[in-house]
């Protein structure tokens, strides 16, 4: 079967030779330029780590609805902890998605100036491993990111530093969703609509069944099937805006299984990766030419994360 996406090794970036490097920069760049998602093999998260992850996640949401809805909490948009069951929906559709999630945000030490930004990550006492794994996790996805975004820079021609102190403890959240079961016909309800993704990028690990569809050019939905050990990586609302419109920020959704497969969970773990919230998000002067005029107002990430969630029902 034809991949739906081109796939690259990230080893020959981050330890090739001159040559191998640049090609990296022009695979990674014509792939988020022309379809907005790449594989990414040799990635260098652990896969020991991803699978003590899962299986601390099954667990998790294995738990009885009233355990887990202690570790849901108030106010703060599903940002840290658990989102209950058909909370959230895509921006354009009232109907919410067939899933549940667990989230968790970044870490910086005492006395650091953004801590007061960054809440505490929540602790389950029925499953001590959980977010110490969930965070260990997180830390290698931040780096892997970092090498994806370094490649990227390069391909815009903004020096391979350009993104590091934006995300360098940056706003970036590890989910861990999982889709039950489907019991019954849903109302219209797939396990998640089509939509974008808000932030620069997200880093997804091969989910435990299949599902995820992108939108291509042609307005087709395409598979995507990772293959062992293969990341999957797309561009995010923040990165299409910031290069107005020339890197791809692409349609996609999760849809239900064929209905023998109903009984099926999904377990399913991204990591969007966010800048700082005061990054400015304005278009960058080398993507707006006369081909390509200016499409977006100046924004910064934090006003344009607060807007998105919002829209998708997480803040109220």
């Amino acid at each position: 079967m034809k991949r739906a996406i081109p796939l690259v090794d990230l080893s020959k970036f981050v330890n090739g030779s001159a040559a191998e490097r640049t090609a990296f920069v022009q695979e990674l760049g014509d792939a988020f330029h022309n379809i907005g998602f790449v594989g990414v093999v040799n990635h260098g998260i652990p896969k020991s780590l991803i699978d003590d992850f899962y299986a601390a996640s099954k667990r998790f949401f294995a738990l009885p609805e009233e355990t887990k809805k202690k570790y849901e909490v108030p106010g703060m948009a599903g940002q840290r902890g658990y989102t209950s069951f058909g909370k959230e929906h895509a921006k354009q559709s009232q109907v919410a998605d067939l899933k549940e999630f667990f989230q968790i945000g970044q870490e910086v030490p005492a006395g650091h100036p953004a801590k007061a930004k960054y809440p505490d990550n929540v602790q389950t006492t029925e499953e001590p491993a959980f977010a110490a794994l969930g965070f260990q996790l997180y830390r290698a996805f931040e780096s892997t990111g970092a090498q994806l975004l370094k490649a990227i820079a390069i391909h815009l021609d903004l020096g391979e530093a350009y993104f590091e102190s934006q995300i360098t403890y940056g706003n970036s959240i590890l989910r861990s969703i999982f889709y039950p079961p489907i019991t019954h016909e849903p109302a219209s309800a797939i396990r998640a609509e089509q939509h974008e993704d808000i932030n620069l990028i997200t880093l997804l690990v091969g989910a435990s069944a299949g599902g995820l569809e992108l939108l291509n050019k042609e307005e087709k939905w395409m598979a995507i099937v990772p293959e062992e050990d293969e990341i999957v990586i797309n561009v995010g609302d923040m990165l299409q805006r910031l290069t107005n419109n020339y890197l791809k920020s692409t349609t996609h959704r999760v849809v239900n299984p064929p209905r023998e497969e109903w009984h099926l969970p999904r377990l399913s773990i991204p990591f969007f990766l966010h800048p700082v919230s005061d990054m400015d998000l304005s278009c960058l002067p080398s993507c707006v030419t006369p081909d390509n005029p200016l499409h977006y107002e100046p924004i910064t990430a934090g006003e344009y994360l607060d807007e998105r969630l919002r829209e998708i029902g997480l803040k109220k």
